[in-house]
This record gives C-alpha cells, sequence and structure tokens, in this order.
C-alpha cells in the first residue's frame, strides 16, 4: 500500500466531483522507484529458552483462529542488517561458503537484500493473549515483526526443486528428505 499525502482541499473537491485525475508520470511507469511504509505488527521474544512472538495490543484481534493452526508463517525484518551497503549487496556465495557459486540473494537465503524481510516457518505451541509462543525462529530477541500467515499443508507445499550447491547442504546437515536420499 503506498502512502499518498492529498492537499484537504483537493480531497474535498474530489468527493463532490469524480473526475479522473491525471495520470502521474511515477504511476505510468511501473518501475518508477516507489517506497512503502511497514509499521511492525510485534517483536521476537526469546526469555529463558522460550520464544515468542509479542504483537502490539491493538493487533491482538487479528490472532483470532491462530490457535487453530499448527504452524505459521512469520515475516519480519532483518533490522540488525539494514544499512546502505549491506542493501546494495546482490549476489553472495551462499552460507558463506566460498564453494558455493555465486548467487543472487533472491536465490538464496542470504540476509543481505535490498529490502531486509525475512521469513520463517514457526511451529506454533500457544496462543495467549497477543503472544504465540512458537518452537523456535531464526531471528534475534526484539526483532520487529511485520506479519503473520497461517501455513496451510497442500497450498504452502510444492513439489520443487533446489541447486546442486543446496542438495549438497542438506545432505550435510542431515536434512535431505527420504526421497532424495533414496535417488542418489
Amino acid at each position: 500500500m503506498r502512502t499518498t499525502t492529498i492537499p484537504a482541499w483537493l480531497s474535498l473537491a474530489a468527493m463532490m466531483v469524480a473526475l479522473p485525475a491525471p495520470a502521474n508520470a511515477q504511476e505510468s511507469d511501473p518501475m518508477a522507484k516507489k517506497t512503502f511504509t511497514l509499521n511492525p505488527i510485534g517483536h521476537v521474544e526469546k526469555i529463558k529458552g522460550q520464544t515468542a512472538l509479542v504483537l502490539r495490543e491493538e493487533i491482538e484481534p487479528a490472532l483470532l483462529g491462530v490457535d487453530g493452526f499448527s504452524h505459521v508463517w512469520v515475516f519480519w525484518w532483518f533490522s540488525g542488517n539494514d544499512t546502505p551497503k549491506k542493501r546494495s549487496v546482490l549476489r553472495v556465495h551462499p552460507r558463506g561458503n566460498r564453494e558455493n557459486p555465486l548467487t543472487g540473494v533472491f536465490a538464496c537465503r542470504s540476509p543481505f537484500r535490498p529490502n531486509l524481510i525475512a521469513l520463517t516457518l514457526c511451529k506454533v505451541i500457544s496462543v495467549k493473549g497477543r503472544r504465540v509462543e512458537i518452537d523456535k525462529i531464526d531471528a534475534f530477541a526484539n526483532t520487529p515483526i511485520l506479519d503473520l500467515k497461517p501455513y496451510i499443508p497442500g497450498i504452502d507445499a510444492a513439489d520443487a526443486s533446489m541447486p546442486e550447491w543446496m542438495k549438497r547442504h542438506r545432505k550435510s546437515s542431515g536434512a535431505a528428505s527420504t526421497k532424495e536420499k533414496t535417488n542418489d
């Protein structure tokens, strides 16, 4: 959603007369630079081995029904990584391993990105008030949370492929699926 400031007199005139507004050059150019304002809905809390997503008080009603799902996607901000220099990095060796091929940041999970939006699938332990207790998240304490979405089996799962460097990483970490292990 784009935020636009319109003078009060123009707003009133627009309500009284419904005339098409002249096209703005920025609106006609799909590549024009636009800015968006993201407001965190809460933060990550990590205390004594427990992890929770703590939402702002006014956001609590949005949690209705979340306890019916076993997992949620958590969108969060790489707040500790937000510098112009880090935002300009567009290619990395995945996982910081120079043996992995140079890869665009959109083809890996690098914390260096033009927009520092991160995504983690988290198991929901409980929902109490404005707190969602989860099993774990790869974010630090006090990291801003941008959004939550339920994980829906069958919709969020895919018969997916991945590059060789990722297959090697998954095997070395023991994360390979049974299907991948038997096909090698």
